[in-house]
C-alpha cells in the first residue's frame, strides 16, 4: 500500500515528516509513505530544500493520500491547474489533510457537510468555505480525515496505519517513537484520539 504525502512549496517541516516517519516505520508490513510535490524539489516554510520522492500524479494510484499544510495553502487553493491535479477518490482511497490542507480538501468539495479540524490560522479560512471547524485535533468520517495542530500529525498517521494495518501495527509503531518512560499514555493518547475522531456514516 502506497502513502502519498502531498507537499507544497512553503510547507511546514512537522506536518510532512512526522506523518511520513511514522508510516514508513511500517515499510516491511507493506504500507509505505513517499513526499509527493507538484515541482521536483520545494522548499519549507523555514527554507528546507526537499527533493519530492514522487510527482504529484502519484495521487492517482496511491491508497492513501495526507495533504499536508503550509504558509502557501491559500495560493495553492487559488490555482486552478495545481487543484486539477490532485484527481481524488474517496471511495478508493483514505485522504487525509493536516491544518491548512483542510482547505484543500474543502476546495475540491471532499468535505461536503463534513466538520473539519484545522490550525487557528487557517480556521476563518476554512469556515469560510462553509465548513464546521472542530476545537479538536482530529475527526474522521468514512475514507476522509482531518487534523488540527502540528504535532496532531501523529494522529493522521496513526489512523493510516490503524484503517491499513490494524490497531497492533499502529501500537508497534507509536511504542517505539515515544519518549522513554511516556511509552504507554503516548500509545494510548493517539489511540484515543483517532477513536473518538472516528464517526461512523450510516
Amino acid at each position: 500500500m502506497q502513502v502519498a504525502v502531498v507537499t507544497f512549496d512553503g510547507f511546514n517541516e512537522l506536518d510532512s515528516f512526522i506523518a511520513s516517519a511514522l508510516i514508513n516505520r511500517c515499510r516491511k508490513d507493506g504500507l509505505e509513505a513517499f513526499i509527493t510535490t507538484p515541482t521536483p524539489v520545494v522548499t519549507s516554510m523555514n527554507g528546507v530544500e526537499v527533493t519530492g520522492q514522487r510527482p504529484m500524479e502519484f495521487v492517482t494510484e496511491a491508497e492513501v493520500v495526507l495533504i499536508g499544510s503550509g504558509v502557501k495553502a491559500r495560493d495553492v487553493v487559488e490555482d486552478d491547474r495545481l487543484i486539477a491535479r490532485l484527481r481524488l477518490d474517496p471511495s478508493r482511497q483514505l485522504i487525509g489533510a493536516q491544518c491548512s490542507g483542510a482547505l484543500v480538501l474543502a476546495r475540491l468539495g471532499l468535505l461536503a457537510d463534513m466538520p473539519a479540524c484545522t490550525d487557528v490560522k487557517t480556521r476563518p479560512f476554512v469556515e469560510a468555505h462553509g465548513v464546521t471547524v472542530l476545537d479538536t485535533p482530529f475527526h474522521a468520517e468514512g475514507n476522509i480525515a482531518t487534523a488540527g495542530g502540528c504535532l496532531a500529525s501523529q494522529y493522521l498517521a496513526t489512523w493510516v496505519m490503524t484503517r491499513t494495518l490494524g490497531e497492533d501495527a499502529a501500537r508497534g509503531v507509536l511504542d517505539y517513537v515515544a519518549p522513554v518512560g511516556e511509552n504507554r499514555e503516548t500509545v494510548e493518547r493517539a489511540l484515543s484520539a483517532v477513536r473518538s475522531g472516528e464517526s461512523v456514516l450510516r
